[in-house]
């Protein structure tokens, strides 16, 4: 069974969006029987069948690595003369319009090394169905349209599982002879079988309750294993004020009696929305001060609100098919940004996700991946769980909310759940529903499902000064991108100011819509020319080039009272110098340097917001700003200038350092922001290579009594050289070898560094005795750090792309969607010289010519080759 998984068809078939045809059979009623063991588990499915629309095709049930043993129709067996297997799925000719169809295969959870379907993980068997995993565990029409109701029961060893968790709401219980017992759950709601979720295992859990704003009481339950049940008190936190805020600001509450969260070491994802029973990456739901740092803390945070938002964006309305996943996870990534903003600082959070938009979206629009939020065609759709379908889908709905206003959002947000509620829905349902609740013509909007690729606006801002008047001349443009060359100018919301520079003061924040190709627009009162201010808070995912100076610049990083402007002006003041410096220009450190000077000295600003504005923007976002990228050319720069801003300002740095050192254990904004703006002293001070520069970082990471200060200090001391860096990562090693979560902190630290010799420490990390592929966090902590690390991974001997491409194809015999999405770094090889391309190219030629390749991993290397 195995070898035949692995067995690749020539050319993998593509899936188009405009061929979606309506289900031919929909599936009201499921009943499912488990006999579960890791070796080989029996599943029984009962299913109601109903012929939809006038035809007489067969009935279709999806299978995957299944054996089937017993099909029966309408309660009579039919031998193989009566079905057929049709490239792994079940066919079936049906006479009638409304049938029972029986079957009964086996599975083996313990060889599922894909972690689709069930599979064991450590002791548990537990599931992942999102997108196509359903198929893996029976026979059934294995698409997000396919609404059903559940029943579901499971029988196993009491012994090995006490526990026996699925969707819904437990029914009934039972003991069976041979120390086995059974459950029964049933799940009232009608949903898609990508949703389905079961967990068996010996668990505990911490438990509370929530009431919701109708009255009645919801049971909680995070499940764990024992010695980890201490760390999820955050994680329980996190839940119930996801239940509160999303009652407050969206009216929705929770549906269900029940609603259980269980953590599991081996995940695909970060974690899944599955009806009433969230199944996570234990990364994101165990955390204390000893083991997680405050970033952690923030994921757990804001993972655990976003499968939580999901029960109605995303379970009560859900995708009409996969083309529309933006539908569900654009919008519920908004919902968390929000969340987030509000349970901490807005202005941070903000800066954090434009962040994210810009390191992983931009280069993923600009490259040979690119595509449409809404895509057009795939060959494996797991291919496209992306930051387009994520981060990008999520600025399309802040775009809205910020067009239509909070009154008006929230009746159209209003307008789409009770609309379509136990609905399979699409993109264009979400649009018209704006449209309709916040009367709004969207209809120039609906380009940014259908276009991919960055627009860069450019920006023009000329003044009169004999008559007062400034004027502002936008043009946006938005490059080619694969199987779309000429595109259509798009709406896009700017929001403006035009400050006075004598004051330091602005008449209004404008909200301007660019929606032709070249447009104009007037401001007067003016007898000196302003200083612009443009798409502040970040209004529009877009890339924008002015006409700023540095003077501009150096003013608004400390004037402007938006804060990601602020924040925007500082880097892009940084930004500039840095690549005249690349490019061999002669450039002024010194308004950078008064202006840290400055940001330093705000009493205003908090110190989490000062840590992100005087931080130099990363060497992967520099190389973004080059047709061309020169790693080696952007690090020596880049380090250049952080040791001048390190030497000039240390005396600064250092009181900083110490500033913030007395600071005893919270989450609040405050202590987080302290031990954040401490790192990033602690590395200026480094910077500066100071005789007890690694000293003070040793010290810093021995006293340390929080993750966060200990594991900032060991990334200072990983990039270095001196004998403390080993002392310090001996230590790391020692004291968490048991604990898999930090030591993937261990293991991810090392591949970041910037050090010559770094693709060699990633080659010995490859062979250490705790590094296995067959986990998806340890292969990501080595391999998708290193290739994150674009000074480490480009290295001028190509042994960074020789490293990466054995590991994607010995991966994706184990785990094709983790192999899968380690191959975009090599397909950005135009970027990076003859030299460096023809060696990355080279590389991607050798996966795909790899036996056995993953339809997975083909797509994503065929179209990086081009």
């Amino acid at each position: 069974m195995a070898d035949k998984q692995h067995m690749q068809a020539p050319s993998p078939a593509v899936i188009r969006r405009a061929d979606y045809r309506a289900p031919d059979w929909l599936v009201p009623q499921i009943a499912l029987d488990f006999s579960l063991d890791p070796a080989v588990t029996r599943v029984r499915a009962i299913m109601t069948v109903v012929r939809n629309g006038d035809h007489q095709r067969p009935i279709k049930l999806d299978g995957d690595a299944l054996v089937p043993l017993v099909v029966k129709v309408d309660g009579v067996e039919r031998n193989q003369d009566g079905w057929t297997l049709q490239a792994g799925a079940l066919v079936i000719d049906l006479p009638g319009d409304r049938h029972e169809i029986e079957t009964l295969v086996e599975i083996c959870p313990k060889s599922n090394t894909q972690l689709m379907g069930l599979y064991a993980s450590d002791g548990l068997l537990c599931t992942q169905c999102e997108a196509e995993g359903f198929r893996r565990i029976t026979f059934f029409p294995d698409r997000p349209d396919i609404l059903s109701r559940y029943s579901v029961r499971m029988e196993a060893d009491r012994k090995d599982c006490p526990v026996l968790l699925t969707n819904g709401d437990p029914v009934a219980s039972g003991d069976l002879e041979g120390g086995r017992h059974w459950v029964k759950w049933t799940d009232p709601y009608p949903k898609p079988c990508y949703l389905f979720a079961m967990v068996a295992g010996n668990l505990q859990v911490n438990t509370d309750t929530f009431t919701t704003m109708s009255g009645r009481k919801v049971s909680l339950g995070i499940w764990v294993r024992e010695e980890d049940l201490p760390r999820t008190g955050h994680a329980m936190t996190a839940l119930k004020n996801s239940m509160a805020w999303d009652e407050k600001t969206y009216g929705r509450e929770y549906d269900l009696d029940v609603f259980n969260i269980v953590a599991v070491s081996d995940f695909n994802f970060g974690a899944m929305e599955n009806k009433g029973l969230n199944i996570f990456n234990s990364r994101y739901i165990l955390a204390d001060p000893e083991t997680a740092t405050d970033a952690d803390y923030d994921a757990v945070e804001g993972v655990v609100a976003h499968e939580y938002f999901h029960n109605w964006s995303g379970n009560r309305v859900t995708c009409r098919d996969w083309f529309q996943l933006s539908l569900k996870e654009g919008f519920t990534v908004f919902r968390d940004q929000q969340f987030s903003a509000d349970m901490g600082s807005a202005a941070v959070k903000r800066i954090e996700d434009v962040r994210v938009l810009r390191a992983a979206q931009f280069p993923e629009d600009g490259g040979p991946l690119a595509h449409p939020v809404r895509p057009e065609s795939y060959m494996e759709i797991s291919n496209f769980y992306t930051a387009t379908i994520y981060n990008k889908g999520a600025e399309l709905i802040r775009m809205m909310a910020l067009m239509l206003g909070p009154e008006r959002f929230r009746k159209g947000a209003d307008l789409y759940f009770d609309r379509h509620d136990g609905q399979a829905v699409t993109c264009e349902d979400f649009v018209r529903a704006m449209e309709d609740g916040g009367g709004i013509d969207l209809s120039q909007f609906r380009l940014w499902y259908e276009q991919a690729g960055t627009p860069r606006v450019k920006a023009l801002l000329s003044h009169d000064v004999t008559t007062g008047q400034a004027t502002l001349s936008l043009e946006q443009n938005i490059p080619p991108t694969p199987g779309q060359t000429n595109k259509k100018p798009v709406t896009i919301p700017l929001r403006v100011a035009l400050f006075d520079s004598t004051t330091g003061t602005h008449q209004g924040d404008e909200l301007l819509m660019l929606t032709q190709e070249k447009q104009q627009f007037d401001f007067n009162g003016f007898p000196a020319p302003p200083v612009l201010s443009i798409n502040r808070g970040f209004s529009a995912p877009v890339i924008v080039d002015t006409n700023r100076s540095q003077k501009d610049l150096a003013f608004l990083s400390a004037h402007d009272d938006d804060p990601f402007a602020r924040y925007e002006a500082m880097q892009q003041l940084m930004v500039n110098v840095l690549m005249a410096s690349i490019a061999g220009g002669a450039a002024d450190a010194t308004p950078i340097i008064e202006a840290i000077r400055r940001t330093l000295s705000d009493t205003g600003l908090d110190d989490a917001f000062i840590a992100d504005t005087v931080t130099l923007p990363s060497e992967s976002y520099l190389g973004d700003q080059m047709n061309i990228v020169d790693p080696q050319s952007i690090h020596a720069v880049r380090e250049k200038l952080r040791a001048k801003i390190a030497r000039r300002l240390e005396k600064e740095w250092r009181d900083v350092h110490s500033r913030t050192s007395a600071n005893s254990f919270s989450l609040s904004p405050a202590a987080k922001g302290a031990r954040r703006l401490r790192n990033t002293a602690l590395a200026y001070i480094n910077a500066a290579d100071s005789a007890d520069a690694a000293k003070l970082a040793f010290t810093q990471f021995k006293q340390a009594d929080n993750m966060t200060e200990q594991h900032g200090a060991l990334s200072v001391l990983a990039n270095g050289s001196s004998s403390e860096r080993i002392a310090a990562l001996d230590i790391f090693y020692n004291r968490y070898r048991d604990n898999a979560l930090v030591l993937d902190k261990w293991f991810q630290t090392q591949a970041l560094a910037t050090r010559n010799d770094t693709v060699e420490q990633v080659m010995e990390l490859a062979a250490h005795r705790d590094f296995t592929l067959a986990n998806p966090n340890r292969a990501r902590a080595l391999y998708g750090a290193f290739a994150a690390n674009q000074f480490g991974f480009h290295h001028h001997s190509g042994k960074g792309y020789t490293l990466l491409a054995d590991a994607i194809i010995a991966l994706d015999r184990l785990n094709p969607q983790t192999a899968a999405r380690l191959v975009p770094p090599l397909g950005r090889w135009r970027r990076f010289g003859e030299q460096r391309g023809a060696a990355m190219r080279a590389e991607l030629q050798r996966i795909l010519a790899a036996p056995g390749l993953s339809k997975d991993v083909t797509e994503q290397v065929s179209k990086s080759l081009g």
